[in-house]
């Protein structure tokens, strides 16, 4: 199965199955000489995994994190980090009556379509918990992002069904089980997710990501763009069917003298590029938005075929997400993370010191 690993020099590979034994990966470039442990990765996991609010999913994963090669003495040596996070609340029998139902809205169908055969448990492979790896990664690039260039990468829920969060207060993400901004929209929230659970449905979200302190020069002109991986790299979590770059689709119904930023000597004026000029960072924050699609794991009955083509109705059960949206600001801010690490060593590979170069 050829897709598993993302980036050039900051590479990220992935595997494991929803409800196999553990899930793992191995992250290359790291640069040598930095301290690194398990705690370091740890608190993004435990922000991502399940089963931490009455929000999200009843699964009971601890998510620890082992890190099995690339530090020595707690510093990091230059080759490959193997990271495994092992699988501890498997229930797999609760896919046995779904096994040869193709659930709509799943990989179901076109995995059987294209390999001739599936991991039913959760969708294997195209569980959302293969994200896990993805956040244990993007907890390493934040970490040199922070450190080495005082890049801080920051997401957020800012709208979930018809409920929009805005940015009020950042310091408050952190202090609230959506990941929400606005403290006066947590009630809302609250009373969205409940009527959810209540009738057995699912809404969508958009999750919003800005990087500060990004300096200038960071991407490539054509096919590498910076903002061609980030919305590469974003599109590929599961569940996201939209990415936006600063403005995005709005720029539909803007001019030209609104939507460009002009420039003085004090710099921009705005920023309806989101950072990026041309595919190279210009210096300004980098800000993305991506639209995550609502669940299809629900108990309202639905049409659908078994893989005998015949006409079924199907219920899934199971401890699913109401909004996967909640736990995806993690995976928006890991994922982002991951391309600017691979891009600023690209840089610094080509032009040099990056830090130096623009001071």
């Amino acid at each position: 199965m050829a897709g598993n690993s993302i980036g050039e020099l900051f590479r990220v590979t992935t595997f494991g199955e929803s409800h196999g034994t553990a899930l793992g990966g191995i992250i290359d470039g790291v640069p040598p000489g930095i301290q690194l442990n398990e705690k370091d990765i740890q608190h993004d996991l435990n922000r991502r995994r399940p089963g931490t609010s009455t929000y999200t999913s009843k699964r009971s994963e601890p998510d620890i994190i082992k890190i099995l090669s690339g530090t020595f003495h707690g510093i990091t040596t230059g080759t490959s980090i193997g990271i495994l996070i092992e699988n501890t609340d498997q229930r797999p029998q609760d896919y046995n009556l779904i096994k040869n139902i193709y659930r709509p809205g799943h990989a179901d169908y076109t995995y059987q379509k294209k390999y001739q055969q599936r991991d039913y448990r959760g969708g294997g492979r195209s569980s959302a918990r293969e994200t896990a790896i993805r956040v244990a990664a993007g907890a390493i690039a934040k970490k040199y992002l922070f450190e080495q260039c005082n890049i801080h990468i920051y997401g957020f829920l800012s709208q979930m069904g018809n409920i929009y969060c805005k940015l009020k207060d950042h310091k408050e993400i952190e202090k609230n089980p959506f990941f929400c901004p606005d403290i006066q929209q947590i009630d809302a929230l609250d009373k969205l997710i409940r009527d959810l659970k209540k009738n057995g449905n699912s809404i969508g979200a958009k999750i919003t990501v800005i990087a500060n302190n990004v300096p200038p020069g960071l991407g490539e002109p054509v096919f590498d763009r910076l903002d061609a991986d980030l919305a590469h790299a974003l599109m590929s979590i599961n569940s996201v069917k939209g990415v936006e770059i600063g403005a995005g689709f709005s720029v539909i119904t803007k001019h030209g003298n609104e939507n460009r930023d002009e420039i003085t000597p004090e710099g921009f004026q705005s920023n309806h590029a989101g950072g990026i000029l041309g595919g190279i960072s210009s210096g300004q924050p980098i800000i993305a938005h991506v639209a995550c699609k609502p669940t299809s794991s629900i108990s309202i009955p639905g049409k659908t075929i078994t893989d005998n083509n015949e006409s079924i109705e199907i219920v899934t059960k199971g401890r699913h997400d109401p909004c996967v949206g909640i736990r995806a600001v993690p995976i928006v801010e890991a994922m982002t993370a991951i391309i600017l690490m691979d891009h600023l060593l690209r840089q610094r590979a080509q032009c040099g010191n990056i830090n130096n170069q623009h001071q």
